[in-house]
């Protein structure tokens, strides 16, 4: 006897009409990409100092706590990437640690070594050894994700164990979300929560679209907004670490800075985008290609460019030894395509890193000459010049004094800073007095010492 057909429900709604319907789940997906998505137990040890640090009195009878540590962990996730056993996770879910060990899914453990980080793309590479392939997650084109797109977060929140939730991708290119200096993300709905961070965003074909890594909260849980860097520049993190290379964004010689609203108005622009060219320095691919202050950088390869940060992005996932297409506006209004290479930051000048001693308030700093190269490994503009701090040693004079890394020291005594031999030779001569000029993040700080 033939089924009875399915009537239409009351509100005009259809009901399913057949089993495959009712059916319709995410857990092939789920059975495809789970095993790559693991755990990441990260640990150090971090100095203990007693509540009476510091008062003379109490320290005669309990000390002052030195030499003293305790063990402090953190957990988080990550995604395989590669079945030779390369793990891909966030910079902040290991950093500092002194042991990292990788948890799969089906219950085994394995000691990690970091191959790659970079705190700026909030990346890491790990490597972990088996004699038999791991299972492992391919790595989908991102600029192919679109809005709406439904996308599954594979993870471990609050460390209870592999979770999976849905969501859909609620923006695209996401700038400025206070997660790191330089951003452009995937926000989704799909509930992540911390322990999250590192773990896969998968699309409807079980491929990797971005690995998690922030949420926007006020409690600390899920609230619909989370953040996951684009697989575009996973894939290119990926390939730097399994081919033994560092993780280098091209020189381009030019500093940048969004287009506000009063300059699209200027500029003739209907709405405020793109990236202004602030500053070219001489003998640089900006120049080679004719990029002048005042133009305007519309789009790359034929992606917009909204702001710097999405130049940046685009600029960091093309890769060295390329040339890229620019559409530039310039400051007369018109419009033209330049060509634009993608060259190694050069070491010049040389960095000549040098760790100050003696009896200054420089003692226990180590400095170096900034470079293209420098700047872009300490995460620092690549436009920035001068006598950079790289290392403070803890409790030294330069500590006390207050010298960070990052540093940017300019001034002397009224001298100018032009080299790390120049100030250790001023250093070396040694005064009672000392009145030192800093740049730090742009900010002109005088210290004195006396």
């Amino acid at each position: 006897m033939a089924p009875a057909p399915i009537a239409p429900a009351a509100s005009g709604e259809r009901i399913p009409g057949s089993e495959a319907e009712v059916k319709l789940t995410f857990a092939p997906l789920v059975r495809k990409s789970a095993p790559a998505v693991v755990n990441v137990y990260a640990a150090r040890q971090v100095p203990v100092r007693t509540p009476f640090a510091g008062d003379p009195f109490f320290e005669q009878f309990f000390g002052r706590g030195e030499g003293r540590t305790r063990r402090e962990s953190s957990l988080g996730s990550g995604v395989i990437v590669d079945s030779a056993g390369l793990v891909v996770t966030n910079h902040h879910v290991i950093a500092d640690a002194e042991e990292v060990r990788v948890a799969l899914a089906d219950g085994r453990e394995f000691d990690a070594k970091v191959l790659l980080r970079d705190q700026q793309a909030d990346l890491a590479v790990l490597k972990i050894e088996d004699d038999k392939p791991f299972p492992s997650i391919a790595i989908a084109d991102s600029d192919k994700t679109e809005i709406g797109d439904l996308v599954l977060a594979i993870g471990n929140p609050f460390g209870i164990g592999q979770t999976v939730t849905n969501g859909i991708v609620s923006a695209l290119a996401r700038t400025h979300v206070g997660v790191n200096d330089v951003g452009y993300f995937i926000q989704t709905d799909a509930a992540i929560n911390p322990g999250n961070s590192g773990g896969a965003l998968v699309d409807m074909h079980g491929e990797l679209v971005g690995v998690n890594t922030a949420i926007f909260s006020r409690s600390g849980g899920s609230n619909g907004i989370g953040f996951a860097i684009p697989s575009n520049m996973v894939r290119a993190f990926a390939d730097a670490a399994r081919e033994g290379r560092p993780f280098e964004r091209p020189y381009i010689g030019a500093g940048f800075v969004p287009v506000t609203a009063d300059m699209a108005e200027a500029l003739g622009l209907d709405r405020p985008t793109g990236a202004l060219v602030q500053a070219v320095r001489p003998d640089t691919p900006a120049e080679d290609a004719g990029l002048r202050e005042g133009d305007v950088v519309l789009s790359m390869n034929g992606f917009p460019v909204d702001n710097p940060d999405t130049l940046g992005y685009r600029l960091a996932t093309a890769g060295l030894g390329r040339d890229a297409e620019l559409q530039v506006m310039a400051a007369d209004g018109k419009r033209e395509t330049v060509r634009l290479a993608l060259e190694r930051a050069p070491e010049t000048p040389p960095r000549d890193v040098r760790t100050l001693t003696g009896r200054t308030p420089f003692a226990g700093v180590t400095i170096a000459n900034l470079s293209p190269r420098l700047a872009g490994e300490l995460e620092m503009p690549q436009t920035a010049t001068g006598v950079v701090v790289t290392e403070v040693e803890r409790d030294s004079p330069a500590a006390r004094f207050g010298l960070r890394p990052k540093d940017i020291i300019t001034s002397l005594n009224g001298r100018d800073v032009e080299s790390t031999e120049e100030l250790e030779e001023d250093a070396e001569n040694g005064r009672r007095g000392w009145r030192i000029e800093v740049d730090r993040n742009g900010q002109r700080l005088v210290q004195t010492f006396r």
